[in-house]
């Protein structure tokens, strides 16, 4: 990409901004993973520029800064950031290193990182369930800043684990759900907590 088309992108995400916000959304997520054009940036493996936007960890992550403060310029509601953790593969980045980028955004006001990771570069990754959490975390306790919880998260109480122990401050659902577009029901039935909900779902529980 050249400069112009470096800025012209930023912007792009800052007009997006303002139509989520027209649009009435909620919150807005940055997705900066998964070998999506932010995270070429972020990753060693795939920036290898020479100028202001690639080299050290702070230049590959200006492209990132600069896209969150426009975004930060009209938006003053949640704002989250998705990231691939680990690279898993030699050279790349891997959740330690992303300690110190956890701390940039943090100054930045986000709000919350969406702790994913893989696919920059092909690779094996030793998928099990919760395979993501110590990411999760680990970047929570060492930059202090709120992360969500993704992969093979299946069952309520495994979420429910991660919450209690502090390992993360959010579950992201994204498969299992689509498997069981009924998971948050069964799941606050399974842990006991109410739910308000349409009296046929009630019924249908319980009789």
């Amino acid at each position: 990409m050249t400069k112009e088309e470096i800025e012209k992108t930023i912007t792009a995400f800052k007009d997006a901004a303002i139509r989520s916000k027209n649009a009435g959304f909620d919150v807005i997520e940055i997705h900066a993973a998964h070998g999506y054009l932010i995270n070429e940036f972020l990753s060693p493996l795939s920036n290898h520029r020479t100028d202001e936007y690639g080299g050290s960890s702070e230049k590959r992550y200006r492209f990132l800064r600069e896209i969150i403060d426009q975004i930060r310029s009209v938006w003053d509601g949640p704002l989250f950031v998705r990231i691939s953790a680990h690279d898993y593969a030699e050279g790349g980045m891997t959740p330690e290193d992303y300690i110190e980028m956890a701390r940039w955004m943090k100054t930045q006001e986000v709000d919350l990182i969406d702790v994913s990771s893989g696919a920059v570069v092909p690779a094996r990754i030793d998928a099990f369930p919760g395979y993501q959490v110590p990411y999760a975390e680990l970047l929570r306790k060492e930059a202090d800043i709120p992360t969500g919880a993704v992969g093979l998260i299946t069952s309520a109480v495994q979420a429910e684990e991660i919450l209690k122990n502090g390992r993360a401050d959010m579950i992201l659902l994204a498969r299992e759900l689509l498997r069981d577009p009924y998971w948050p029901y069964r799941a606050a039935k399974e842990l006991d907590v109410e739910m308000e909900v349409p009296k046929q779902y009630d019924r249908g529980w319980v009789f």
